[in-house]
């Protein structure tokens, strides 16, 4: 079995444990891959740094050690090849790196025996484009926000569902969210929390100018079309990580991307025993 290994290389404190995984696999029979930078950072001279954005494609599955974070920096790699994620969880919530350290060779065990289960998950796909014409496309798998930077301003942003309009939204910003991004930033905003193996697309108004304007979820198969109508110093950010300004007259088309992520659970818990044990969801 091949095995692509990735981890959150400024925690060189846990370079010594990730040495002791990776010999734990060999002695398993698998073939491991990480990337160059944790190559570099963790002085794994013995093993040979592979580019991360080729793991995906060479790798039966993925292991994150990390955050989150580094676990949604992942998933958009993986794009159009069918390779699992597991997350061990490094950081401190943990909500989709749910594997701790003191159970980490329990569950690899149950990876490399294949008694796991897979969730699905959808991302959104993102094409920003400029007024000048430029065109980018993102994959996320948490959400894609237009926020402003500067403090105390609103921005103005107009509203479309498949070329219908919406509405025009003053606020300090909107969230796009898949289900998987429904715990995250969304959530914070006021956003529904949502079952993620739904699939659908969740928008979420950053305190908007009227309370009339609420969280709005619709099918993933139309578009969501949103155009700066006015504000400065404005970001389009990508899961929280990726960022590039967007200007007035600049648009972003949402939409549910063609890849998909494949998300690996070793256990029995669910996601509402996740929501009590992370959020304290419902606890008094």
């Amino acid at each position: 079995m091949v095995i692509g290994l990735f981890a959150k290389t400024h925690r060189t404190d846990f370079s010594e444990q990730f040495l002791e995984v990776i010999k734990w696999l060999e002695s398993k029979g698998c073939e491991v891959l990480t990337d160059e930078e944790v190559v570099e950072k963790f002085r794994l001279g013995n093993l040979r740094g592979v580019a991360k954005t080729e793991i995906p494609a060479l790798a039966d599955a993925l292991v994150v050690f990390g955050g989150d974070g580094t676990l949604l920096s992942v998933a958009r790699l993986v794009r159009e090849h069918t390779c699992p994620i597991l997350g061990v969880n490094l950081g401190s919530l943990g909500f989709l790196t749910e594997v701790t350290l003191d159970r980490v060779y329990t569950d690899l065990q149950a990876l490399l025996d294949g008694e796991y289960r897979l969730e699905s998950r959808c991302l959104l796909e993102a094409n920003l484009r400029s007024k000048s014409g430029k065109t980018q496309t993102f994959q996320a798998l948490n959400d894609v926000v237009i926020n402003k930077v500067a403090l105390a301003r609103v921005i103005s942003v107009d509203a479309y569902f498949d070329g219908q309009f919406i509405a025009n939204f003053v606020a300090d910003g909107i969230i796009v969210s898949t289900p998987t991004g429904s715990t995250a930033y969304s959530l914070s905003a006021g956003g529904p929390i949502i079952y993620p193996s739904l699939e659908l697309i969740l928008v979420t108004p950053i305190c908007p100018h009227t309370l009339t304007n609420r969280p709005l979820i619709i099918p993933p198969d139309y578009q969501m079309r949103f155009v700066l109508r006015s504000g400065e110093d404005v970001m389009l950010t990508i899961d929280g990580q990726l960022g590039v300004e967007f200007k007035e007259g600049d648009e972003v088309v949402c939409t549910r991307s063609p890849f998909r992520v494949e998300l690996i659970r070793p256990s029995e818990r669910g996601f509402f025993d996740t929501l009590r044990e992370k959020l304290m969801w419902a606890k008094r």
